[in-house]
């Protein structure tokens, strides 16, 4: 639990918000690297940014309804472009034909409709003249790059970098999550060579700036250095995250269809119910889920990303206690299952419809009550005699301590299924486990 925020661990879900001129060419956010593209070039996005449709009390009002409780919008991506009025650069909406300042009325329409405010704020920055060249950097295979990064000062770079965040941290109000990224040295970052770090980015006093200008903020783990959680991305940890043994704090970043930004011709949609069982699936981890959108060019959300959230949204709206606040049980699922735990509520997610039965091992003598929690309707607990062998109606065959509970044939009509079960006092002291 990170102490200064516990809201991060009991929200369980948030919205990440990719969005910036890359949306123009509709190509994925790194469209200037893929295409190695100078900032010469790129700079026709820039001429005709004009988002008419941008109005983020939608967004905000889309992530409400989704179940979100939190959201976090890239105030700058690697292209270096910045959605506010920075004091620092040209480079900015204010100096696009959208003429203005867009992350003031996005913070305020979050706030409106009582979700958390998150930036994510990008380390790197393609367009800076001072930022050099490297194995990241879209004219990484230019002929002159000697050339290209001679003059270039990291120094001033960072001081850049840095007088950056503080206008974000200072002109904008209180501000819950902020998301750096990211670091690339060493490691599995070997193939990008004159990688960038700690180092570079001065994270230590980076970060102090952060604490000092906002002492509740919930940071990230990409500077290279310990911060409030650990960020998987775009893979399902296979259990709960451990540091040097210990279960941490994570937050699993993932996307609609393999891209962050608007992505006009991939169709890779995951659909719903998938979306849901990774929700589900981070959370009995211990974990939580910041599901990606990418806005269009002009501001609004695809009716595609729309549609996935609507569809999230009508589940959330009936088993959201299942997820908010909840998190990994000492219990062992079994197969097709996941389990999350809230105080004396266990939850039993069924990714499989089973044919009248299922069968939890360890949790005979520990159940007081079961029900669907769609819609509270209740479901029959037997404890069989482990003795007793399957005979012609009557199932049998379990390990000792195993509850059954008799379901109906008909699956209920929602995306996964959920059993709420309500612990007897001798098995409520085993509390949920956030990681």
């Amino acid at each position: 639990m990170i102490q200064h925020a516990p809201w991060f661990e009991e929200a369980r879900f948030g919205m990440f918000v990719h969005w910036g001129i890359y949306a123009l060419p509709a190509r994925h956010e790194w469209v200037m690297n893929k295409e190695e593209t100078t900032v010469e070039e790129y700079a026709k996005y820039f001429r005709r940014f004009d988002p008419d449709l941008y109005d983020p009390r939608e967004w905000a009002r889309a992530a409400r309804n989704a179940g979100m409780k939190y959201v976090v919008l890239t105030t700058k991506h690697h292209d270096g472009f910045c959605l506010w009025d920075s004091a620092l650069t040209d480079y900015k909406a204010t100096n696009t034909p959208a003429g203005r300042d867009l992350i003031a009325p996005y913070v305020e329409a979050l706030r409106d409709e009582g979700l958390k405010v998150g930036f994510y704020h990008s380390l790197i920055d393609w367009h800076h003249p001072d930022f050099t060249v490297d194995g990241v950097h879209p004219q990484r295979n230019a002929a002159d790059v000697e050339s290209l990064n001679a003059g270039r000062d990291m120094d001033r770079y960072r001081e850049y970098l840095h007088g950056q965040v503080r206008e974000l941290l200072s002109n904008y109000g209180t501000i819950d999550y902020l998301f750096f990224d990211f670091s690339y040295t060493g490691g599995h970052h070997e193939e990008y060579w004159g990688g960038k770090g700690r180092k570079d980015w001065d994270s230590e006093a980076l970060l102090a700036m952060v604490r000092d200008l906002q002492p509740t903020i919930v940071v990230n783990d990409r500077l290279e250095i310990p911060g409030d959680l650990v960020t998987p991305e775009q893979y399902q940890p296979a259990g709960p995250m451990m540091v040097d043994g210990e279960p941490v704090t994570w937050e699993a970043c993932q996307t609609l269809n393999g891209s962050w930004g608007y992505d006009r011709d991939n169709l890779n949609y995951k659909p719903v119910d998938l979306l849901i069982r990774m929700l589900v699936d981070g959370v009995s981890k211990g974990g939580n889920l910041l599901l990606n959108v990418g806005p269009t060019g002009r501001g609004n959300l695809d009716p595609r990303a729309l549609d996935s959230l609507e569809g999230i949204g009508e589940w959330m709206k009936l088993h959201s206690r299942a997820i908010y606040g909840a998190g990994a049980s000492s219990f062992t699922a079994p197969t097709d299952t996941r389990y999350t735990q809230r105080g004396d509520r266990l939850y039993v997610h069924l990714f499989a419809w089973p044919f009248e039965y299922v069968h939890l091992p360890g949790l005979a003598g520990k159940v007081e009550y079961a029900q669907l929690l769609n819609d509270a309707s209740e479901v029959f607990l037997r404890e069989l005699d482990p003795a007793q062998q399957a005979m012609n109606m009557t199932p049998g065959g379990q390990p000792p301590g195993t509850l059954t509970i008799k379901l109906p044939v008909q699956k209920p009509d929602v995306a996964v299924p959920v059993l709420e079960l309500f612990l007897k006092p001798s098995a409520s002291g085993v509390e949920a486990v956030h990681g």
